[in-house]
């Protein structure tokens, strides 16, 4: 159980995170548009316990839980949504675009699905670099009815390239269902197409997602190829905050509140008879740290504008 705790307590991390975030961004100190991924923490937290220190992650603009389980300290990402020089690019990325490559995180990005071509090149950089590099790409279900991730996939398993494709399955392509936009909803299936694995697994399951991934991973530094993933999660707010989520089913937020991944930690903690004070300190650990992050980042002086053309390169 202590390695369920331990994914409580990251789980807790990137939540907390993320209401600071809207909280923030509600009180008008964060500006632009913020997509969060609130009820989607066990992926991240299980997928990038498997990673190794030189292997490359591309997130999407929903990212932070992603940034956060790949070790991008919270007081970086929090000064840089705050638009503060000590944030993770000296406040220039914002919401949707920073990144940290001393972590191994190559970024997040607005076009939806743009990370997994990227990733197939890091992969391809990592066959000449001698690094064994594997980079993994995560993106949701709405993205996998992009022409770029269907070339990527295509190009990586005909050329073998070590890069884990990692959908995010929460059932809306934004305000849409994904029934409504596709015929087979298994989407893991489409990776036959390509001669490469296909897997619908748990998504709110940190310890599945870390065996899964850690074999696809361990597969493709062999030589294997890469692997599509499907992990099968929910996402309890809006596409956007402000997003009314008037296309919500009856019942449907309800229900996914019960399956939700630290819903069901806490859960199986207590059930096999974890204290109670052992599985309240998780949340309460990473509530000092959000908490004396976000106090830190925001009396952290702001980005002077005078420096907005430094690290350019047109």
């Amino acid at each position: 159980m202590s390695t369920l705790l331990d994914d409580l307590h990251q789980m807790w991390r990137s939540r907390l995170l993320e209401e600071k975030i809207r909280d923030l961004r509600l009180a008008g100190e964060i500006q632009g548009s913020v997509h969060l991924s609130i009820g989607q923490e066990a992926g991240p937290v299980g997928a990038c316990s498997v990673l190794g220190p030189d292997d490359a992650l591309f997130a999407t603009y929903r990212g932070h839980n992603w940034a956060v389980a790949r070790g991008v300290p919270v007081e970086g990402i929090l000064a840089e949504l705050l638009g503060r020089e000590t944030g993770v690019n000296g406040g220039r990325g914002g919401s949707a675009y920073f990144s940290d490559v001393a972590h191994g995180f190559h970024g997040e990005n607005s076009i939806v699905g743009a990370g997994a071509p990227l990733a197939v090149g890091a992969a391809l950089a990592g066959k000449y670099d001698g690094s064994n590099r594997v980079a993994l790409t995560v993106f949701g279900d709405g993205a996998m009815n992009q022409g770029a991730v269907h070339e990527s996939m295509n190009f990586a398993a005909a050329l073998d390239l070590p890069v884990i494709f990692v959908c995010e399955n929460n059932g809306w392509s934004e305000l849409t269902p994904i029934d409504d936009m596709v015929r087979n909803p298994i989407l893991a299936e489409r990776a036959r197409a390509y001669g490469m694995l296909g897997e619908r697994i748990d998504g709110n399951d940190p310890a599945v997602v870390r065996d899964r991934v850690g074999d696809a991973i361990e597969a493709a530094r062999e030589g294997g190829g890469p692997a599509l993933l499907e992990l099968m999660t929910q996402r309890l707010v809006g596409h956007y905050i402000g997003d009314a989520e008037q296309y919500r089913r009856p019942g449907e937020l309800e229900a996914a509140k019960e399956k939700e991944p630290i819903a069901v930690a806490k859960r199986k903690l207590a059930a096999a008879g974890v204290p109670q004070n052992q599985i309240d300190d998780a949340e309460a650990r990473a509530r000092e740290e959000i908490d004396a992050a976000a106090a830190t980042a925001q009396a952290a002086p702001l980005a002077d504008p005078s420096t907005v053309k430094e690290h350019l390169y047109a």
